[in-house]
């Protein structure tokens, strides 16, 4: 046992999670947005409120950016202001769900010049990349029909295949280590038929632009029921699986609080990881947050998922794996279950305060955030101007 841990912590050192800009602004449903008093006005801010969640965990060194969200003048300036707080650019994100053009589709879109429009938007996005560093795209296609006969499913699939291979050769001239991650959803906002509506879709398009193309998995996006860790493991045997979008639902796209909704899933999922090698830095695995926090506070709401993945990740390195095997190859069913339910059942919160600790960091982030009075200072200074938000 005393192996595991310590294997466990030095693999829990390495661990990165990359967090969202959005999350730190307005958010909320279809019903209503609710404003927060010191909600980032722009994108300056919202990396200063990352770089607390990054000050008080010590594992969320980046912050991912949404374009046209995020749009600056001057991305060097902003890059240095990252590096100034402790933290960096990460994926830059595309946005094809909030223009008027989109209604019918983009990348899919039956006319050419709309088309055409989407492509232009993603060489934007790419320019951001190569002023901010960033060597990560990620694609989320919002496009899709409502109803049967609507356009042609097909064809549809034949113009996102056009479009998408003109965003990846784009995106591979302008740097060699440069990735497309490609999400998928199985619904919403289309409701007949997604364009890119389950893994073995976004798989088939990644396979077919070239080997910087990886699929990224948003656990929040599936049927209920779904064995997420299947997929997981399956894009971990092809060797594409490209990022995570960590966030729960209970019903659909509710994107809570990671761990919140089914703890023992992220724990399975993280099982699947680290048997496949594939937390450690060099895997090509980026570990995100995609979340909104509605009713919660911005900065706090992220702290705890964070540790929340931390947790999940800690019980998985905890697993006794030869005991798993051993029970595995002689059919003792119990016995298997029994081992991972052990390291999903242990307390780890000891151990990841003593970890902190270590780095210097206090051994309860949510306390010393809270003790820290950044949300007063940042209530009392950031007033006036627009806050950002869903389309800020």
């Amino acid at each position: 046992m005393s192996d595991r841990i310590e294997a466990a912590r030095a693999a829990l050192r390495q661990q990165t999670i990359e967090l969202p800009s959005w999350a730190f602004g307005n958010s909320g449903t279809r019903f209503k947005v609710f404003a927060q008093p010191g909600v980032p006005r722009d994108p300056y801010e919202k990396i200063a409120d990352a770089a607390q969640v990054h000050r008080y965990t010590g594992v969320a060194p980046r912050v991912s950016l949404h374009i046209p969200w995020d749009l600056v003048d001057d991305y060097a300036d902003l890059s240095r202001h990252a590096a100034e707080l402790g933290v960096s650019i990460g994926m830059i994100n595309s946005n094809l769900f909030q223009d008027d053009d989109y209604k019918l589709g983009s990348l899919t879109h039956p006319d050419p010049v709309v088309r055409k429009k989407a492509v232009a938007h993603h060489l934007q996005c790419i320019d951001v990349m190569a002023a901010t560093g960033s060597r990560e795209l990620k694609l989320w296609l919002p496009d899709g029909i409502n109803y049967p006969g609507q356009d042609s499913i097909r064809a549809r699939q034949d113009r996102l295949a056009d479009s998408l291979a003109e965003v990846y050769a784009a995106l591979t001239a302008a740097h060699p280590e440069n990735r497309l991650v490609l999400e998928y959803k199985f619904f919403e906002p289309a409701f007949y038929a997604t364009d890119i509506p389950d893994w073995g879709t976004s798989l088939l398009h990644c396979l077919a632009l070239g080997d910087r193309a990886k699929v990224v998995l948003d656990t929040g996006h599936h049927a209920p029921g779904t064995n997420i860790e299947f997929i997981v493991a399956q894009l971990l045997r092809q060797g594409r699986l490209g990022a995570f979008d960590f966030n729960s639902r209970f019903y659909a796209d509710d994107d809570l609080m990671a761990g919140a909704a089914d703890p023992f899933q992220l724990f399975r999922i993280m099982h699947e990881i680290v048997q496949a090698g594939a937390l450690a830095p060099d895997s090509g695995v980026n570990f995100m947050l995609d979340q909104c926090h509605n009713v919660e506070a911005k900065i706090p709401g992220q702290i705890r998922s964070v540790m929340n993945v931390q947790e999940a990740t800690a019980k998985a390195l905890l697993v006794d794996v030869e005991a798993l095997e051993a029970a595995q190859v002689s059919g003792d069913v119990l016995t298997a279950n029994g081992v991972l339910m052990d390291a999903y059942s242990t307390d780890v919160r000891p151990l990841l305060a003593d970890l902190r600790t270590e780095q210097g960091l206090a051994p309860d982030p949510m306390a010393a955030f809270a003790a820290s009075g950044y949300t007063e200072t940042i209530v009392a200074e950031r007033v006036g101007g627009t806050q950002a938000g869903w389309g800020a």
